[in-house]
């Protein structure tokens, strides 16, 4: 298991994705990775037995808004080399959420002693990918200032079941001035492997969100005067899914801390 140490600032390369990975495999860092490894995807992860891979893979497809899949891995493998060469599932992720019978029953920093020779790793796009596009176009994003993430909330959206899995729409909501909030729809429309557009735009309430009740107190949910909240899919919806199917063990990625993969941000946009 991973040391529990105090990761000091000039230990570690924040804006190199391998030492992202490094420092969560082995130096003891378990915070949030939001703003880490700029211009690099950060991917939601979701391992499954094998047994549950497919009808899994199904959601996905059906469902490519909140769940659009980056990779997948082969059966019993750790690795996923198409996002880095040097990756290993069960250690460079900071925190790990473990289900057992869709019951979330424990928080670790390292998977090794729950790897299974039959385990199927998914790899799903994630918003922080459109959050840089968006600040590079001169577009606030206040929550980061304060070292936060979007706030998380469940809405009353259906998503389209497969198999076993069904959820409601898990969704993130940032707000922006009314000039500000078309020109994030234009730009997050470019991006649809890491959620695309919104899925809602104005009255919380239409989609059965209260901006006070956020998912595990999860992220920021101020609406300033004069703006306008915009909610995308969020790639927590998978967690629903796997609480309604109950598989006898699912591991995913603690809400915000993420993979940190090699792939640049630049290569998921459509021109």
């Amino acid at each position: 298991m991973k040391q529990h140490t105090q990761v000091g600032e000039t230990s570690w390369d924040r804006k190199n994705p391998r030492d992202v990975r490094r420092a969560a495999r082995s130096m003891g860092y378990t915070g949030y990775t939001a703003g880490l490894a700029p211009g690099h995807v950060q991917a939601n992860i979701c391992i499954l037995p094998k047994a549950w891979a497919e009808d899994f893979l199904l959601f996905c497809q059906r469902n490519p808004k909140p769940c659009p899949l980056l990779s997948r891995s082969d059966v019993g493998s750790p690795r996923l080399p198409s996002l880095a060469d040097d990756l290993d599932i069960r250690t460079d992720i900071p925190r790990y959420h473990i289900f057992r019978d869709g019951k979330f029953v424990e928080e670790v920093t390292d998977i090794s002693a729950y790897w299974q020779d039959d385990l199927v790793t998914f790899a799903l796009g994630c918003s922080f990918s459109f959050e840089e596009a968006l600040q590079e176009a001169g577009i606030p994003l206040r929550f980061l200032s304060n070292n936060n993430v979007a706030g998380v909330y469940v809405s009353n959206l259906p998503t389209e079941p497969a198999g076993a899995f069904a959820a409601p729409l898990v969704v993130t909501m940032r707000s922006f001035r009314p000039s500000d909030a078309i020109r994030a729809i234009q730009i997050t429309s470019r991006f649809p492997n890491v959620h695309g557009a919104p899925v809602h735009i104005g009255n919380p309430g239409t989609i059965g969100v209260d901006l006070n009740n956020r998912y595990q107190n999860v992220g920021d949910g101020t609406v300033a005067d004069g703006e306008i909240p915009l909610f995308w899919a969020c790639g927590l919806t998978p967690q629903f899914a796997v609480m309604s199917a109950k598989p006898s063990l699912c591991i995913t990625h603690a809400p915000s801390s993420m993979l940190v993969t090699d792939l640049r941000n630049a290569s998921l946009a459509v021109l």
